[in-house]
């Protein structure tokens, strides 16, 4: 085991100047995928920074009827939290499919967003890996690749994100708000994760050394109508073959607005604009579903071994705007 200076905060700023200047310093929340990195040898860091004990738990309304999330609030917390469960069905969902017990007890909302993207390769560090060792190669591409992206990958990595908690943040709007020593800052959600492109190591967009403080829900009627269903290859805890996110905001039995985010099939939250937009302003029938649910997969990409999830992603868009709407849908 490698030494490591372990420091505990007790003020954002803290945590920031602990951070500034040491490339091999890591922050620590619950720790739940962090330190699973650091026993496999993924994650080497020179020290970690324990900021849970920091100001920034619970969760808060804001003006416009939307929620502030503290980074530190742990994902059991979120779930439970009243107004989350009412305003945003769909997150609690997604956090309750996400993991056990034990580890949404300790696992922390800021943590979950910065999950590394998983593939099997990635944690084994006798195979190549251009998200472990930029330049190395990708293992998965004439590999086991089964349950891989089908979607928005290139030949550098095609590994699948695997927060499920961030594919309902994606399908909300959701703000994710940091602090460096600078200064605030904001992304939103749709921008916070890069495109996998040719360097698959670098992942969010955040500033070096920044620090995630909350997540920003806007308040929106679609968020009341929303749903979070997920396909796994066995009923306990388990990452997502393909799940679906979606709201829906519908008046006079006409999509006034709606939401559709995709997980399991992306290096990020796959986002579904192009399939929104055919049904914003219609009427949900099975037929529109159907169309929308294809449009959302038009720009598939699948390898030899996983051109089933194109059709699994398919079938669950559709059951869960059949879900959202009361449209019975033909099989």
């Amino acid at each position: 085991m490698r030494e490591f200076a372990y420091q505990r905060a007790a003020q954002v700023r803290d945590a920031l100047t602990a951070v500034a200047g040491d490339a091999g310093a890591r922050y620590l929340g619950g720790g739940t995928n962090l330190v699973d990195l650091m026993k496999c040898g993924v994650e080497e860091p020179t020290r970690l920074v324990d900021v849970r004990r920091l100001p920034l738990d619970g969760v808060s309304e804001t003006p416009d009827g939307g929620l502030v999330i503290g980074a530190t609030t742990t994902n059991s917390d979120m779930a439970a939290h009243p107004e989350v469960r009412r305003r945003f069905p769909a997150l609690t969902q997604a956090v309750l499919a996400g993991a056990s017990g034990q580890l949404r007890n300790m696992a922390t909302v800021g943590g979950n967003l910065l999950q590394r993207t998983r593939c099997g390769y990635f944690a084994d560090l006798s195979e190549p890996c251009n998200k472990r060792a930029p330049g190395s190669g990708c293992a998965a591409l004439g590999g086991v690749h089964h349950n891989h992206a089908v979607l928005g990958h290139s030949e550098q990595c095609v590994a699948t994100h695997p927060s499920d908690m961030a594919v309902a943040l994606a399908a909300l709007d959701a703000v994710v708000s940091y602090e460096t020593l600078d200064g605030p800052g904001e992304v939103p959600l749709s921008r916070f994760y890069l495109p996998v492109g040719d360097r698959p190591d670098r992942e969010t967009a955040l500033p070096s050394g920044a620090l995630i403080t909350a997540v920003v829900l806007p308040g929106s009627a679609v968020g009341l109508r929303s749903r979070y269903r997920k396909v796994r290859e066995r009923a306990s805890y388990a990452f997502a073959t393909v799940s679906v996110a979606a709201a829906l905001d519908i008046r006079d039995g006409v999509v006034h607005d709606v939401r559709i985010a995709l997980g399991g099939v992306a290096s990020r939250p796959w986002r579904a604009g192009s399939a929104e937009a055919l049904l914003r302003g219609a009427r949900p029938t099975a037929d529109r579903l159907r169309t929308c649910a294809e449009e959302a997969l038009s720009e598939a990409n699948p390898l030899p071994d996983n051109r089933y999830k194109v059709t699994l992603a398919r079938n669950l868009i559709e059951a869960v705007l059949g879900e959202l709407t009361g449209t019975e849908m033909d099989r």
